[in-house]
């Protein structure tokens, strides 16, 4: 588009040049503002500057503030700058502008290096100069600047106290924030939806839910929000039902929606949700891009479907290193090790650089194998040919691997020999695999370190305890809960889960909760002694407590997994795959047992552990007894 066709209307007859000369009028600095401010793209920006910049009109500083606000919104940070270096005494509307852009851009150091200039200058700032330089800056920053805020009586503005809110809430400061927040003269959409994010940031859902219940008008982001928020801090069920109350109220979701209710789904391992929002996925028109995708397949894989998740890996065009390592973790959370370094040997030839997270996948799939010098040369070539440091992720990784196939003392000198220092979840490997073996001396080593150091968990505790138990020492056990009781610490329930119909069904151990209880102990009856003949053994010496063989054999008969089982039993048709999510890892009664009754039944049992995926087909499992 021309210049003349953008401010005045072309003449019906074409004049001479004299003619032009004598009859053009050139517009007006009021119709060239209107049309600064008309203009939708920054190539209708650039001809107006042009023009204004060949007819003599650069310097009006009216046109000069609308074309750097102009830029500054298209995202052309430098022409702003330029515009704002030429302006002469600059207003404090060129210095909001200026420092607007800049916080845009997250140039936070910038914008207060203006915003000072602009105190220098003795330019008084006002409440959108505040609100501008606020957007999404750091906190140490915006505690500065809410001292200032204070000083010039901005801070009780709407837009001012709204951005505080946002800085505190940010920081996980939700005292601050709902000090400020209570004090506001009116709350809008985004003071309450700054607050629940920072509720639910911290972990306080049920506070953020309460402000959430409050709103009158909820728009999509703070739906995204609470649903996140939920399924960030382990509440998935309660992500699913409020995602149905959002398409019951209209609002249409988005793509960060959908990426946490993937995840939440995930976290159920509920196939038939899966299945469901993978569906409305489709139906809705919701682009299936690498970030949905790579979801998509982290999700089938935790929901036990790592059928679904490699139909939906290759069925992505594009593929970043994310997508790689989710499908390469979900293989080796399956224990399918070989398949996964297969398709890490198919990464590298694709060209794709492995990450950090590429290994702890890999040493996973190796740790679930025994592959104990394949994990040594994954080890070495992540650090040799690649460049990364271990993290003690990895570490994690190779103490699991050598304790895991008995190499106790190998996994001890690992983790004392190391770069960074360990945390409690590492040294609770090794003295998981110290139960395994019964290595009670050098459980006691471990234990006594952690306690010494005050770094001691309930995992610690409850690991030291069972290793006494395991050999009898019932005293050593005494010890250890007293301890625990005078530490506050409280072992975890174990607690399975199964979907049935759509509903998620969990139950603890010796559980009479469900209203199918009657039901469920009649199929345990029926199992058991279906069991028996089969030439079934209790396990008794799994049951570490103080207790008479009968109490054992008791206790052990009605573990969450079992009942969760014997429920799919009576609640699903012949034939159907039953899937179980269990928090804590699968005993050894249990995995026997469950084994059995895939082969009495000839039904499909897959059960997701704290550890790995267990596939029970025909009496056997995929982990082929090594968990």
């Amino acid at each position: 588009m021309s210049s003349t066709s953008l401010f005045t209307a072309p003449p019906t007859l074409t004049p001479t040049k004299t003619t032009i000369k004598k009859n053009y009028s050139p517009p007006s600095p009021d119709n060239l503002a209107f049309f600064i401010d008309k203009s939708k793209t920054i190539n209708h920006i650039r001809q107006i500057h042009a023009f204004l910049m060949r007819h003599g009109f650069e310097n009006y500083p009216v046109l000069n503030f609308k074309l750097q606000r102009s830029y500054s919104s298209f995202g052309y940070l430098q022409q702003t700058v330029t515009l704002f270096k030429k302006s002469h005494n600059p207003n404090v509307f060129f210095y909001t502008t200026i420092i607007h852009s800049h916080a845009m851009n997250n140039l936070h150091n910038e914008a207060l290096v203006y915003y000072v200039q602009m105190l220098m200058e003795n330019v008084e700032p006002n409440a959108f100069t505040f609100s501008a330089i606020l957007k999404a800056c750091p906190f140490d920053l915006g505690r500065a600047l809410h001292c200032q805020a204070l000083k010039f009586r901005f801070d009780c503005d709407t837009y001012v106290r709204t951005a505080l809110v946002d800085i505190y809430a940010r920081s996980g400061d939700v005292v601050s924030a709902r000090q400020l927040f209570d004090t506001m003269p009116e709350r809008s959409l985004v003071s309450l939806t700054a607050m629940i994010t920072g509720y639910a940031k911290s972990g306080d859902v049920d506070e953020a839910r309460a402000l959430f219940n409050e709103m009158d008008d909820r728009d999509v982001v703070c739906w995204n929000v609470m649903i996140d928020g939920y399924t960030q801090h382990g509440r998935p069920n309660e992500a699913l039902v409020l995602f149905r109350q959002m398409l019951s109220a209209k609002v249409k979701p988005n793509e960060v929606t959908m990426l946490a209710i993937l995840s939440a789904c995930g976290q159920l391992g509920s196939l038939e949700s899966a299945l469901w929002v993978h569906a409305y996925l489709k139906n809705n028109g919701i682009k299936i891009n690498v970030h949905v995708g790579t979801a998509l397949v982290d999700m089938y894989s935790k929901c036990g479907s790592l059928e679904d998740a490699r139909a939906v890996f290759d069925g992505m065009i594009l593929k970043d290193v994310v997508a790689w390592n989710s499908m390469i973790l979900g293989y080796a959370m399956h224990g399918l090790s070989r398949e996964a370094l297969e398709l890490f040997n198919e990464m590298r030839r694709m060209c794709v650089e492995p990450t950090d997270i590429t290994f702890l996948g890999i040493l996973n799939a190796c740790a679930n194998a025994g592959l104990i010098s394949e994990g040594w040369a994954f080890f070495n070539l992540m650090k040799d040919e690649y460049g990364f440091q271990p993290k003690v992720e990895h570490y994690g990784c190779m103490v699991n691997l050598l304790g895991r196939a008995g190499h106790l003392e190998d996994a001890y000198q690992l983790i004392k020999n190391m770069k960074i220092d360990p945390d409690p979840v590492l040294w609770g490997t090794l003295l998981a695999a110290c139960r395994l073996h019964g290595n009670l001396n050098l459980a006691e080593v471990i234990a006594g370190s952690l306690v010494e150091h005050k770094i001691a968990n309930s995992g610690t505790f409850v690991l030291l305890s069972n290793i006494y138990a395991a050999t009898g020492n019932w005293d050593g056990v005494a010890r250890v809960r007293s301890m625990m009781k005078q530490s506050g610490v409280q072992k975890e329930p174990g607690c399975s889960s199964i979907e049935v119909d759509n509903k998620v069904h969990e139950f603890l151990s010796g559980d009479w909760k469900h209203p199918n209880s009657k039901e469920i102990y009649m199929m345990l009856e029926e199992m058991n002694r279906r069991l028996k003949a089969h030439g079934y053994v209790p396990k008794i010496d799994t049951v570490l407590h103080d207790i008479g063989d009968t109490e054992k054999e008791r206790s052990l008969e009605v573990h969450s997994e079992k009942l969760a089982i014997a429920f799919g039993l009576i609640s699903t048709s012949q034939g159907t795959t039953i899937k179980i999510v269990k928090n804590l890892r699968v005993c050894l009664d249990c995995h026997t047992v469950t084994k059995l009754i895939s082969k009495i039944t000839g039904r499909k049992i897959i059960v997701r552990d704290r550890n790995r995926f267990h596939h029970f087909v025909d009496g056997s499992c995929s982990c082929g007894d090594y968990w």
